[in-house]
């Protein structure tokens, strides 16, 4: 089993890195725990660019949904993430419906539907993101200390900047993460972003965009005074969300030029808001 949980942490750490450093902040005995979380977050969130085809990303998250349900032991227990996050599951008593209703948010990840209103990208982000930062939480923490408005403020946060760091890669396969309320409003036309076309309308979209995430980082902040200490390892990933955000308002900022942000400044940014908390959900 160490070797399952062993091989969580190098998937996370070569995937997440942002999640990875957050977990050393946390006590040694939960590192594997939150590993096996987010390895099977890494494993569902990338099953489009690894199956190309909606059938066949169906079909891999239905294999998910099976191993949560008891259907696929035997090919669970082969499986080095389903293992680790099935031990998980058992150790820490979450029930696996919260996986599989995050899988069923991801199926949106499959077809180049767009995101139709920012309603329907905050439910997204909360069933994705924010669930993926409450289980954190309660890995870390006692029964009753995770607030659920705490996690899914900071779940909608993370997913904007998350997004529109991903603005590229998206648009260059034609999935729009965007709300169409959000590019009507601004009178951005859905092609024009697929050609990779910066003009106005759409900066001044994802300037709203980045309003709507700074106000959950806000409403985050507001409960953090009655957080547990003990979860915070599992929001610290969190706190590159403020600089990222700022780092899009520079002079000369393209929205589909990747931006890669460099490690040691992420680091120095987790570090930071690891030794003072109210810097996770910085502005």
């Amino acid at each position: 089993m160490q070797a399952d949980f062993e091989h969580c942490a190098t998937l996370v750490r070569e995937a997440d890195r942002d999640r990875y450093l957050a977990t050393l902040f946390a006590a040694a005995a939960q590192r594997d725990p939150l590993n096996a979380l987010y390895a099977f977050n890494i494993e569902i969130a990338r099953v489009r660019e690894k199956a190309r085809e909606p059938m066949p990303g169906e079909i891999r998250l239905q294999w998910w949904r099976e191993v949560l349900t008891g259907e696929r032991d035997g090919e669970a227990a082969a499986h080095p993430v389903a293992a680790a996050l099935r031990e998980t599951l058992a150790r820490y008593n979450i029930a696996g419906d919260r996986l599989i209703t995050l899988i069923d948010a991801h199926t949106f990840d499959l077809y180049d539907e767009p995101m139709g209103t920012l309603d329907d990208l905050e439910n997204y982000a909360g069933k994705t993101q924010g669930a993926l930062f409450a289980m954190a939480a309660e890995v870390l923490g006692r029964p009753g200390t995770v607030g659920a408005a705490l996690t899914r403020h900071t779940g909608i946060a993370y997913s904007i900047a998350s997004i529109l760091r991903a603005l590229p890669a998206h648009a260059a396969r034609r999935q729009l993460y965007l709300p169409l309320e959000l590019l009507e409003r601004h009178g951005v036309n859905r092609e024009d972003i697929f050609a990779a076309h910066g003009e106005t309308p759409l900066r001044a979209a994802l300037a709203e965009l980045r309003a709507h995430a700074r106000r959950h980082l806000t409403a985050a902040r507001a409960e953090l005074d009655v957080a547990a200490p003990e979860i915070l390892p599992a929001l610290l990933p969190a706190a590159i969300v403020g600089p990222a955000l700022r780092r899009m308002e520079r002079r000369g900022y393209e929205p589909f030029e990747v931006d890669q942000m460099p490690g040691w400044r992420r680091q120095w940014w987790l570090w930071r808001a690891a030794r003072d908390p109210s810097r996770i959900f910085m502005t």
